[in-house]
């Protein structure tokens, strides 16, 4: 057969708005029945714990009298140190923190290691403390019975919360992952591995019915990496939003700036990046997101992921 004569690539799927309404919509309702069939136990089991951890930072610090003293065998703990981060008002990110001390490590042994980092963050935590919280502190004086308990179950929500939102947003998005690779297993795809998790270019990336897990890209981390069958690779974002404001950040801010950097660096005709999603997306974020190159897919149905690939076999 000539080249002229071959068959052009199918194009990428392309949803009207009526039928990204009606899918959103579906996603919105069960997004809403997994909220309320969730187990109510989970706060309060990560609750107890956020305070059992406040009460034994408050005695290891004396009521953080000797804070600065104690940082050092504090920070080497994983639950201590994300205490510590609470202790600040607002409470600082891991990500933000390492930014103030100018650090590209948290992790127990690298702090073990650096006592001016240490004084760093004990430094930045100070200065951030949570007055209303610890009015005692800048007071000079020692707590009374009802202000300590007061600060360690205010403590303890707010750790629990933030605790419950992760909880909640990596085990949506595991999940998600896991059901995709599932059906592309179902499905006849292979999983392979791609060397040190990344492909700086296309020859590098699976081939034509295999997929990898998290992998980059030609720079860029895709949750999975698919070889479609006429030799086009399909690298897939799985987001979990759980509100329109988010799904700006999930959607349009990442999946969809991913999208038009693959789609820039190695060419429309070779790269068609996707998402599976599922939770809560506003309509307009789901059309500016296919208008820059990214195809959607929905979590409550993977069959048309499934179909779109065989569509691609020659």
């Amino acid at each position: 057969m000539t080249a002229s004569r071959r068959r052009m690539p199918v194009s990428p799927l392309r949803w009207t708005t009526e039928q990204l309404q009606a899918d959103r919509l579906t996603a919105i309702a069960a997004f809403r029945r997994q909220r309320l069939e969730e187990p109510v136990e989970t706060y309060g089991e990560l609750f107890d714990e956020e305070r059992a951890v406040m009460e034994d930072l408050l005695e290891s610090t004396v009521d953080l009298s000797q804070l600065s003293e104690q940082a050092a065998e504090l920070l080497s703990n994983r639950d201590m140190q994300d205490a510590f981060r609470y202790l600040a008002g607002p409470p600082i990110s891991a990500d933000d923190l390492m930014t103030l001390v100018d650090t590209d490590s948290l992790a127990p042994s690298r702090l073990r290691g650096d006592p001016e980092l240490v004084l760093r963050i004990s430094s930045i935590v100070r200065d951030a403390l949570d007055r209303r919280r610890f009015p005692w502190v800048s007071e000079g004086r020692e707590p009374n019975p009802a202000e300590r308990d007061a600060a360690i179950l205010a403590s303890a929500a707010l750790a629990a919360m933030r605790g419950v939102e992760t909880k909640r947003r990596t085990q949506g998005k595991a999940a998600q992952e896991a059901a995709v690779r599932q059906a592309l297993l179902a499905h006849s795809f292979s999983l392979v591995r791609i060397p040190n998790a990344s492909a700086p270019t296309l020859a590098q990336a699976p081939h034509p019915g295999e997929f990898s897990r998290e992998a980059s890209l030609a720079g860029r981390k895709a949750d999975l990496i698919v070889g479609l069958w006429d030799h086009r690779v399909m690298p897939i974002e799985c987001k979990v939003s759980n509100s329109s404001i988010n799904s700006i950040k999930r959607l349009n801010n990442d999946a969809t700036a991913k999208a038009e950097g693959w789609i820039k660096d190695l060419g429309e005709v070779q790269i068609v990046p996707a998402a599976v999603l599922s939770g809560v997306y506003h309509l307009h974020s789901l059309e500016d997101a296919q208008r820059r190159g990214l195809t959607l897919f929905w979590a409550h149905r993977l069959g048309d992921l499934l179909n779109w690939i065989d569509s691609t076999r020659p």
